[in-house]
């Protein structure tokens, strides 16, 4: 009898435990921040897109995600543990706080809110591209910021006129800021299919435009086209159902200025440039590189090809500097960029530290 009572009390514990690990998946798979996947007319137009094969978006070129012979998992298992000297500081990032609702309208400006996230004032607008302002869940879990780099919050930014996001990554959407600020923007312009998130989190559908490469969006004086990149996209386990971009955007006096987002290196940016014969900024991405995915990143070598191909008069170095995403020291984007800078005479490096202002003359 006393055997029997004590599998009785097995049984009724490990149901517990099984109820309660079901109860915290459905609590975890539920949660607003992991947004939500394209459904009803959006999908329909997901499905006219010529990017677009057997249910998932494709890159120009055949993109493995990964590229070493280690395999998925212990790509993953190795960027997720195995933690080389120098992936982050021993001193807080050199950071200045900007008032950027006081910065003048009247003058074109950049200013780096650290890894992709930035505010620009182009022809009187107020534009803000990938923020991630906040480290709640899953970011908490999955990227602290160094200390510095995190000095700009939600509550920073001011009313905006145009929301710019390349990609639904946590590095480049992040639910908590979207929440805080979404009732302050005014417009947004973001690849296919990412509208679903956002709309899902509160934005107004009226709000959202959602391009394909290519494809126009125009507010005003400034017209945003929708260009291609090599990367990928996903939250939580589906992968690809929303498509990742760069952006062109042109002022009325001709002065061009392209996002980047996040790219590897590929024969779009020649064809970039074919489209865009002068381009007068170029904001690119530099870091998170690993040998295991170098056709998701833009690796060290490749970063002067890119520079090259767009024929750029003047770049700016971002995705690097907040999270320590890859395995390479934090400082060696950006030592890179600048030896590339000082061997490259074509372009000008527009080398400014977070949080402050840069003129785009």
């Amino acid at each position: 009898m006393k055997l029997q009572s004590r599998q009785i009390m097995i049984t009724i514990i490990l149901s517990i435990v099984i109820l309660l690990v079901i109860a915290m998946a459905l609590i975890i798979w539920l949660h607003p921040v992991f947004g939500r996947s394209p459904r009803g007319e959006r999908l329909e137009q997901i499905m006219t897109s010529p990017n677009y094969h057997n249910g998932q978006f494709k890159n120009l070129e055949e993109t493995p995600a990964v590229t070493s012979d280690k395999g998925l998992i212990r790509a993953l298992w190795d960027a997720a543990f195995v933690r080389p000297a120098d992936m982050k500081p021993s001193a807080p990032i050199k950071a200045v706080k900007t008032d950027l609702g006081r910065l003048p309208l009247t003058v074109n400006q950049l200013v780096w809110l650290g890894h992709s996230s930035y505010f620009m004032i182009l022809d009187g607008k107020r534009i803000l591209v990938d923020p991630v302002l906040t480290s709640e869940f899953p970011v908490s879990l999955m990227m602290k910021p160094f200390k510095g780099s995190d000095i700009y919050s939600p509550g920073d930014i001011p009313d905006i006129d145009i929301l710019i996001i390349t990609h639904d990554h946590y590095d480049h959407l992040d639910y908590a800021t979207i929440r805080d600020i979404k009732n302050r923007v005014r417009k947004v312009i973001c690849p296919l299919g990412v509208g679903e998130h956002l709309q899902y989190w509160g934005i107004d559908k009226n709000k959202i435009s959602e391009l394909d490469w290519y494809h126009t969006a125009t507010d005003s004086s400034l017209k945003i086209e929708c260009l291609p990149a090599r990367h990928f996209s996903g939250r939580l386990f589906k992968r690809n159902c929303t498509l990742w971009a760069s952006f062109m955007i042109s002022l009325p006096d001709g002065v061009t200025v392209y996002v980047g987002g996040d790219s590897g290196y590929g024969k779009h940016f020649h064809e970039i440039a074919q489209r865009y014969p002068v381009i007068n900024y170029a904001i690119l991405e530099n870091g998170q590189y690993n040998e295991d995915w170098r056709y998701i990143h833009t690796m060290p070598g490749q970063q002067d090809s890119v520079i090259r191909d767009l024929g750029a008069d003047n770049v700016f170095s971002v995705h690097n500097s907040k999270f320590a995403l890859a395995r390479h020291p934090w400082y060696e984007p950006i030592e890179k960029i600048r030896e590339t800078a000082t061997i490259d005479k074509s372009f000008n490096l527009l080398d400014a530290t977070i949080g402050q202002p840069v003129e785009l003359k």
